[in-house]
């Protein structure tokens, strides 16, 4: 079980590595402290990147704590 979570965490992580990369290329220097202080909303194809990462992040973390549990058994 150990080395199918394993190939589980690093596609995962690779997925979250590029939807952060896509989030932060959609924003103007909010990277560098370029920010404006404007709120404003999510929406359309912004919105769907920032619920996947949400949603991955909280897959990785269960898929870790799975795999250091498997670990500690074997």
């Amino acid at each position: 079980m150990g080395p199918y979570l394993n190939v589980i965490q690093i596609i995962i992580s690779i997925t979250l590595i590029v939807i952060i990369l896509i989030q932060a290329k959609g924003e103007a220097g909010g990277m560098f402290g370029g920010e404006t202080g404007v709120a404003r909303t999510r929406r359309g194809l912004e919105r769907t990147l920032f619920n996947i990462t949400i949603v991955l992040s909280a897959i990785f973390l269960i898929v870790s704590f799975l795999s250091a549990f498997f670990a500690v058994r074997s």
